[in-house]
């Protein structure tokens, strides 16, 4: 529960039916016309706090309480171990109250480095968010399984191949199944068993000490480096080259695998450049990618793609309706040569529709073979 949802009025709460605290008002003197601030001061916020909870869990309400710290859990369960019985007028006074003091709430703010840095997402740079958590300290106060459980599967990665089997089995069982299962597939064989197996022995673990597992691997996630770019700087060359001329592609590409041969076949692997149109695009997406290419930069596309580009075109063509693949090839005949120059923007143009439908969810492409 938010801490504003914890604010509420001065209560008058009962030891025992029909005995009223010491410096209470008797209930005869309580105007209920009235809203509950103009009721004496006597109560601590917790025993607000205690109301209204005992309250919305009678009524069935699903609080969030385990986003509040410990300590604050800690005391709210204290306190509602030592209160007995409130009164209807008293429980009525203190819901108005309750009610009015969260319609005067014109704007909350989240609370928490963290939580603050999570609502900012997105409008500031990671460069930013990253000299103000090493400025600040990390310090994590919230439930650190949350930020656990939101971050990107391959930066939990690098957490599980460097923890124990142990760590690494806590860490899986508080994900979901479906984030769990595609990390536990990322990692090598004997790995992956080890830590499920090491899920077996976590029946027994204490909160306590998973609360404490939460917090060192959020402390990791947070004192990550911030980084410059987000994407891979293979795929940054390869898609830099995806719009490069055939030539000078090639001729990077060599000169990538006499320098570093791991390198440049990640490079190889991330480009897209026409020739992959037959193995990446499904041939149903075809219609839904040329639909909006002018013809003519098609016609010149295809007309332009011979030798080794040959099977994309035909790729296309097949693709297309009968009439209208008849049409763009009398067309190609009537083209004639085309120069490379143009053949290959056209041709990149048409790659480049490809990447934004993709990019816009409209098509999927078909994933290469990691062992291609």
């Amino acid at each position: 529960m938010p801490n504003d949802m914890m604010r509420g009025a001065d209560l008058i709460l009962q030891d025992g039916p029909g005995q009223v605290m010491p410096g209470a008002v008797p209930d005869s003197t309580v105007d209920l016309a009235q809203p509950l601030r103009h009721l004496p001061r006597h109560l601590s916020r917790r025993q607000k706090a205690a109301i209204i909870v005992r309250l919305l869990l009678a009524e069935g309400a699903e609080l969030a309480l385990q986003d509040l710290p410990d300590s604050l859990q800690g005391e709210l369960v204290h306190q509602m171990s030592t209160m007995r019985y409130v009164d209807r007028a008293t429980l009525k006074a203190v819901i108005d109250e309750f009610v009015f003091e969260i319609e005067e709430i014109g704007l909350s703010f989240p609370g928490g480095l963290e939580n603050t840095l999570s609502v900012l997402d997105g409008t500031i740079s990671p460069a930013t968010a990253a000299r103000v958590r090493q400025l600040s300290g990390v310090e994590i106060t919230h439930d650190p399984w949350i930020t656990i459980s939101n971050t990107p599967v391959e930066q939990l990665l690098p957490l599980l191949e460097h923890e124990s089997a142990e760590v690494s089995a806590v860490l899986l069982s508080k994900l979901r199944t479906s984030v769990a299962a595609e990390l536990l597939g990322k990692l090598p064989g004997q790995t992956a068993r080890k830590i499920a197996f090491a899920v077996s022995l976590t029946s027994t673990i204490a909160p306590n000490v998973v609360a404490r597992i939460g917090r060192s691997l959020a402390e990791q996630l947070c004192d990550r480096p911030a980084k410059a770019f987000e994407d891979d700087p293979s795929e940054r060359v390869g898609s830099i080259l995806n719009v490069s001329p055939a030539t000078t592609r090639e001729e990077v590409l060599e000169g990538l695998e006499q320098e570093d041969t791991e390198f440049a076949s990640a490079v190889r692997k991330s480009i897209f450049t026409f020739a992959n149109v037959p193995e990446r695009l499904q041939p149903t997406d075809v219609p839904k990618v040329t639909k909006d290419i002018d013809q003519a930069t098609l016609v010149t596309a295809l007309a332009a793609a011979t030798g080794d580009l040959e099977p994309a075109a035909n790729f296309v063509l097949d693709a297309m309706s009968k009439r209208l693949a008849e049409q763009i090839r009398e067309e190609m005949e009537e083209r004639g040569t085309v120069k490379p120059a143009e053949g290959d923007a056209a041709m990149n143009e048409i790659v480049a529709q490809i990447r934004t439908l993709e990019i816009e969810g409209e098509i999927t492409l078909i994933t290469p073979d990691e062992d291609g």
